[in-house]
């Protein structure tokens, strides 16, 4: 049984682990899509990955978008969840939180890597943002008025 301020971690495992969902999906849709394209991974040297936006059809690319975008903005999930667990505040509420943010960001790349939808993705980037604070909040709180 995981102690309850350390509950904060469950979500952290689980969205590193949708990362990989990510990952290999990305991989599982842009190898072929490389090669059905003609591009030679062998003759490639430097670029990004945005470079194939506009050679790569739309459909694999964005899983690619949506797997660097979780490179991005849970990065300082991560951080503040890992804080939130160091100093104890890990469980009930801030938990909760983190399982929103979690949610949030799992929809967000079934939309972004499927239809879509901007006006949806941004719903859901929103709200995943809105969770981040309030964990931020909460450390801030935690860290600055209660100790």
């Amino acid at each position: 049984m995981v102690e309850p301020s350390l509950a904060i971690l469950k979500p952290v495992a689980v969205l590193v682990a949708w990362t990989l969902v990510m990952l290999v999906w990305m991989l599982a849709k842009r190898i072929p899509a490389l090669k059905a394209a003609g591009v030679d991974l062998n003759k490639l040297t430097g670029g990004k990955g945005t470079d194939a936006d506009g050679v790569l059809p739309d459909r694999a690319q964005w899983k690619a978008h949506n797997y660097n975008h979780l490179m991005e903005q849970p990065t300082l999930f991560y951080a503040i969840t890992i804080t939130l667990a160091l100093i104890g505040q890990g469980g009930g509420i801030n938990a909760a939180i983190a399982w929103a943010y979690v949610g949030c960001r799992v929809i967000h790349s079934i939309v972004q890597a499927t239809w879509n939808r901007v006006a949806v993705r941004f719903l859901f980037f929103l709200l995943s943002s809105l969770a981040l604070v309030a964990l931020t909040l909460h450390a801030l709180i935690a860290l600055f008025l209660m100790h």
